[in-house]
């Protein structure tokens, strides 16, 4: 399965963007991780296709809103009220496992990443 992310780029503090990922085969879950200069790796959200579960971390709890299209293998996150903090290569991520994908070694597949900048 090979994962395609797209939509980063530069927005504005207060403002919003949104990134897309297609998967090429199928999966059962799929997730967003990012990674800020000089940081480690980290959990955004996740969500799986059976039942439609979400998960997101706390930093970014009610702003950013992840979705999907299982039958297109697609999922989406939509970043609101994006702060300079959330500059960071984003990463999307899927597994052939119903789990959510919250932890790095549970996903099975992974883009190649996205440049997201915020400016203040």
């Amino acid at each position: 399965v090979q994962l395609q992310a797209c939509g980063g780029g530069l927005g504005q503090a207060g403002g919003s963007l949104r990134l897309s990922c297609a998967a090429s085969g199928r999966t059962f879950s799929m997730g967003w991780f990012r990674q800020a200069p000089g940081k480690e790796r980290e959990f955004v959200a996740a969500i799986t296709w059976s039942g439609g579960s979400t998960r997101y971390a706390d930093s970014v709890r009610g702003r950013f809103t992840i979705s999907g299209d299982n039958v297109k293998n697609t999922e989406y996150l939509q970043m609101n009220s994006l702060k300079p903090e959330d500059t960071a290569v984003y990463y999307c991520t899927a597994s052939v496992h119903t789990s959510l994908v919250i932890t790095s070694r549970a996903a099975d597949y992974w883009g190649q990443g996205t440049l997201v900048t915020v400016s203040s």
